[in-house]
C-alpha cells in the first residue's frame, strides 16, 4: 500500500473539515433548542444524560463610561485590554477600587451542560 498523495491529504482534510462544520452547526442549533426549553421548565433527560444550564458571569466596563470616569489615559490604557488590567491597576492605587466596582457591568452567560446519569 503506498502512502496517499498530497492531493489525497488535502481532499481528505477538507471532508472532514466541511463534515463538522456542519456538525458543529447542526449541534449548536440543537443547543439553542433545548436551552430554549429549559428556559421554560423543560428537563430533557436520556437514558444517559440530564440536560442542565450553567449560568456563568463576565464583569464588563463600558468604554465610554469608563473614559467619562477614569480618563482617556486609562481609558486608552485598558481598552484593548481585558478586566484583569483595569483591576490590576485598581489594586495598585491607580484606579478608585470603588468607582470600578459601582462601573462594573456583569453580563450572564448560559450553557448547555450534558450531565452523565450515575445508575
Amino acid at each position: 500500500m503506498t502512502d496517499p498523495t498530497l492531493e489525497e491529504l488535502l481532499e481528505r482534510y477538507a471532508t472532514l473539515r466541511d463534515t463538522l462544520q456542519g456538525l458543529e452547526l447542526e449541534r449548536d442549533e440543537l443547543a439553542a433548542q433545548i436551552k430554549a426549553a429549559l428556559q421554560t421548565g423543560a428537563r430533557p433527560e436520556t437514558e444517559l444524560y440530564r440536560a442542565e444550564l450553567k449560568v456563568s458571569r463576565r464583569v464588563e466596563y463600558p468604554l465610554d463610561r469608563f473614559r467619562d470616569v477614569f480618563g482617556d489615559a486609562a481609558a486608552l490604557e485598558v481598552a484593548s485590554v481585558d478586566r484583569k488590567k483595569a483591576e490590576a491597576l485598581a489594586k495598585s492605587g491607580d484606579l478608585d477600587a470603588e468607582r470600578l466596582r459601582e462601573l462594573a457591568l456583569v453580563k450572564e452567560v448560559q450553557a448547555l451542560v450534558l450531565v452523565p446519569k450515575t445508575r
